[in-house]
C-alpha cells in the first residue's frame, strides 16, 4: 500500500490516560493519521475531518467486530446490534425501535425525568454536600431506561454494578485474561433479561421488552439471540453514556464557576450547555472501525480488515473545528461535536440523553446558587474504560 503511516507510543491502558486523556490526543491532532499498537496494530483518526469521514463511511469502515478483535467472555450481546452492525442488519434493528426512541415519545418522559431528578436531590444533598456520582448520576439514566424497559426500578443498584463491569473489560490489556466479574456481569444480565423475556410472554405490557418480544414472535423480525442482545443493549446504552454526560458536566461546572452563573443568569443556555458538556468531555471516547478494503484516511494508508480508531474525544477538541477547544463555554456557537457520533450510527438515545442532562441541569441552577468541587486538590478516580469516560466518584458541595 505504499509508504506506511508514522509509528506513535499511543497507550490508551496507561492510567494517567484514563484521568486525562486530553494531553495524549493533542500531538495526533497535528498531522495525518498515525499507527501505534494498543493490543493490536491500528490507525488513529483523531482529527475532526478524518473522524467524520470515516463514520459517515460505513461501506469502506464497517463496524462488524471481527472475531480477532473480541474478547472472549467479555462479550455482553453474543449477537448482532445496532452499534456493531452494518446495513441491512443494522437497518432491520434500528427500525424495530425507532418508534419508541422518536423525539414526541422521548419528549413525553420530560415529567417523570424532572420528577425523579428532584427527588434524588432532596434524598441525597445533605448538608450542602452531595457524592454527585452515587447520588444523581448513576441513578437517574438506569431508572428511566429501567422503566421505559418495564423491569424494577429498584434493580437499579445491579444494573449499575453489571454496567460498570461490562464496560470496565475494554480497559483489559490484549491477552491479560479477563476479570471474572466481568464473565459474572454478562452471565447475570444475560439470565436476568431471559427471565423478563419469557415474562413478557406471559404477561405482556406496556414497554419495550413487550414490544420486541411482540415483534420477535409475530413477524419473527429478528432471531432469539439477537432479542436478548437488544435488551442488554438497551440496559447499557440507555445508562452508561448518559451518567458520563451528567457527571463529566456537573465537574466542567464545578470547575468553571463563571460558566455555572450565566447559566443561573439565563437558563435559556441549558440546552447549549449541554452540547458544549458533551463536546468539552465527551461521554464516549473511541469506537473501533475496520476497512473493507485496502483504503486511505486522512492520506494513510489502511489495509483491508485494520482496525481504525475513531477517538471523537479528540475530535471534539480539535482546533481546527473548533474556536479556542480547550475552553468550556456554555454558549459556544455553532458546535458540530461528533459526540453522538455521525451517519447511520448517529446515537438512536440522542434526544433521551440531551432531555435527561438539560433537566438535570435546569434543576441544579433552580436549586443551588452555586456549585464547587468539595476538595478541588482531591485525585478524580475514573471507571476503567478505554472507549467511554466516565467518573466513580465526584463529591460536589453547593449552597
Amino acid at each position: 500500500m505504499g509508504v506506511m503511516a508514522e509509528e506513535i507510543n499511543y497507550n490508551p491502558f496507561d492510567p494517567t490516560f484514563l484521568v486525562d486523556p486530553y494531553p495524549h490526543y493533542a500531538p495526533l491532532l497535528t498531522g495525518p493519521p498515525r499507527c501505534a499498537t494498543i493490543g493490536f496494530p491500528a490507525v488513529l483518526v483523531a482529527r475532526y475531518a478524518d473522524v467524520v469521514t470515516v463514520v459517515r463511511d460505513h461501506a469502506r469502515f464497517s463496524s462488524v467486530m471481527p472475531q480477532y478483535a473480541i474478547v472472549a467472555g467479555a462479550d455482553p450481546f453474543g449477537a448482532p446490534t445496532m452499534p456493531f452492525s452494518d446495513p441491512p442488519v443494522h437497518s432491520r434493528l434500528r427500525t424495530l425501535v425507532a418508534r419508541d426512541f422518536s423525539p414526541r415519545r422521548i419528549a413525553a418522559l420530560a415529567t417523570r425525568i424532572r420528577e425523579i431528578t428532584c427527588r434524588l436531590l432532596d434524598e441525597n444533598v445533605i448538608g450542602g454536600w452531595f457524592e454527585a456520582m452515587s447520588a444523581l448520576a448513576d441513578q437517574l439514566p438506569v431508572v428511566i431506561i429501567a422503566e421505559m424497559l418495564g423491569v424494577p426500578t429498584e434493580h437499579h443498584a445491579r444494573f449499575r454494578r453489571w454496567s460498570d463491569a461490562v464496560a470496565s473489560s475494554s480497559a483489559t490489556t490484549p491477552g491479560t485474561p479477563v476479570d471474572p466479574e466481568v464473565r459474572k456481569a454478562v452471565t447475570a444480565l444475560h439470565e436476568y433479561f431471559t427471565r423478563e423475556i419469557e415474562r413478557r410472554r406471559a404477561e405482556p405490557g406496556d414497554d419495550l421488552i413487550s414490544a420486541l418480544v411482540a415483534a420477535h414472535d409475530s413477524a419473527e423480525a429478528f432471531s432469539t439471540k439477537e432479542l436478548l442482545a437488544f435488551v442488554v443493549l438497551l440496559l447499557l446504552a440507555g445508562n452508561e453514556t448518559t451518567t458520563n454526560l451528567i457527571g463529566n458536566g456537573l465537574l466542567a461546572l464545578a470547575r468553571n464557576p463563571a460558566e455555572y452563573q450565566r447559566l443561573r443568569r439565563d437558563r435559556t443556555l441549558i440546552p447549549s450547555a449541554v452540547e458544549e458538556m458533551l463536546r468539552y468531555d465527551s461521554p464516549v471516547q473511541t469506537l473501533v472501525r475496520f476497512a473493507t478494503m485496502d483504503t486511505k484516511v486522512g492520506g494513510t494508508p489502511v489495509e483491508c480488515g485494520g482496525l481504525v480508531a475513531v477517538l471523537f474525544g479528540a475530535a471534539n477538541r480539535d482546533p481546527a473545528q473548533f474556536t479556542e477547544p480547550e475552553r468550556f463555554n456554555v454558549a459556544r456557537a455553532p458546535n458540530d461535536h461528533v459526540a453522538f457520533g455521525e451517519g447511520i450510527h448517529f446515537c438512536l438515545g440522542a434526544p433521551l440523553a440531551r432531555l435527561e442532562a438539560r433537566i438535570a441541569f435546569e434543576t441544579m441552577v433552580e436549586c443551588f446558587p452555586n456549585v464547587a468541587l468539595a476538595d478541588a486538590e482531591q485525585p478524580l478516580s475514573y471507571r476503567g474504560s478505554i472507549f467511554t469516560r466516565g467518573l466513580r466518584e465526584l463529591p460536589l458541595v453547593v449552597d
